[in-house]
């Protein structure tokens, strides 16, 4: 007869730190292996500095849940651009290091054999629903993998920090603006 599932003990930290190191090296390979099977083009979109088609489709369906609450539906789509203006810039400001490894983060979540199992949404980023989208931001933020948490954390810094680099951001906040010298 064999343990039932509630009759097995729970996962012990060794067979955590294995998960996790075998996550880790999904990840890692997945990402490689974008780069070299030409998945990944370094190109960036027409207009942009740093950021490439695929990772605006993913933008584009991410940033208007991320923005919720602190913009107006009616200025949504002029404030998703702007911020990804805002993202590119700062982007083509990163030293290769930091910009390679955003990008890994980018062809993660852009290949389909990785979006779904790792963010639950199984067909394109165009169709992903903000509940998906939300869902998917909880579980990485809530997740007992650390790479997934640094993952969500990177996401929610950039998109944050391009957004509130914004003087549209500022009246939201409260935030009168930089001072006058």
């Amino acid at each position: 007869m064999s343990p039932g599932l509630t009759d097995t003990p729970a996962l012990s930290r060794r067979g955590l730190l294995k998960f996790s190191l075998g996550a880790s090296a999904f990840l890692a390979t997945a990402g490689l292996g974008a780069s070299l099977s030409g998945c990944s083009s370094s190109i960036p979109a027409n207009g942009f500095a740093a950021l490439r088609g695929g990772d605006l489709l993913f933008l584009r369906a991410l940033v208007p849940v991320m923005l919720e609450g602190a913009v107006a539906l009616e200025k949504m789509p002029d404030a998703v651009e702007g911020t990804l203006k805002c993202l590119d810039n700062a982007l083509d400001h990163l030293s290769p290091e930091m910009l390679k490894l955003t990008r890994q983060l980018f062809d993660v979540l852009g290949m389909a054999v990785t979006r779904g199992p790792l963010t639950g949404i199984w067909g394109s980023w165009e169709n992903a629903s903000a509940e998906a989208i939300r869902d998917f931001l909880h579980r990485w933020e809530n997740s007992s993998l650390g790479l997934l948490r640094m993952g969500h954390s990177s996401l929610q810094q950039m998109v944050m920090m391009a957004w509130y680099s914004r003087r549209e951001s500022w009246v939201h906040c409260g935030y009168p603006g930089p001072p006058t010298v």
